[in-house]
């Protein structure tokens, strides 16, 4: 199994449950494509470098998980289709990242899965 990253923006127009279900829908895709989620964070609504879809702000989320490679274009095209993402990134994280993210939320002090 291969570790990954997604961080993805939510417009800033949901509410906080409308932001946290759209949160809730990702997390069980993942697990419904076979994968296992490890972490989740709330990056809270941040400032957005240059404006998309005319919004200057958004609700930022990291989603770390483990699964085969093909779940990554499955979660893909559903946060394509999902009108209230504005972007996404994901990354396959070698050794040295997965060392560092483990290392990062040791020193945050969360090693469960958040919401």
């Amino acid at each position: 199994m291969n570790s990954y990253e997604t961080v993805f923006i939510l417009t800033p127009v949901l509410s906080d449950d409308q932001a946290k279900e759209a949160v809730q829908k990702f997390e069980g895709e993942i697990a419904a494509f076979g994968g296992k989620l490890k972490h989740s964070e709330k990056w809270g609504l941040k400032k957005l470098a240059y404006p998309i879809q005319k919004k200057t702000t958004g609700f930022y989320f990291l989603l770390e998980f483990e699964g085969e490679g093909n779940i990554i274009a499955n979660l893909e095209l559903s946060l394509k289709r999902d009108e209230r993402v504005m972007r996404f990134l994901t990354v396959k994280m070698d050794a040295h990242h997965v060392a560092y993210a483990e290392k990062r939320r040791a020193k945050m002090g969360s090693t469960k899965v958040e919401a």
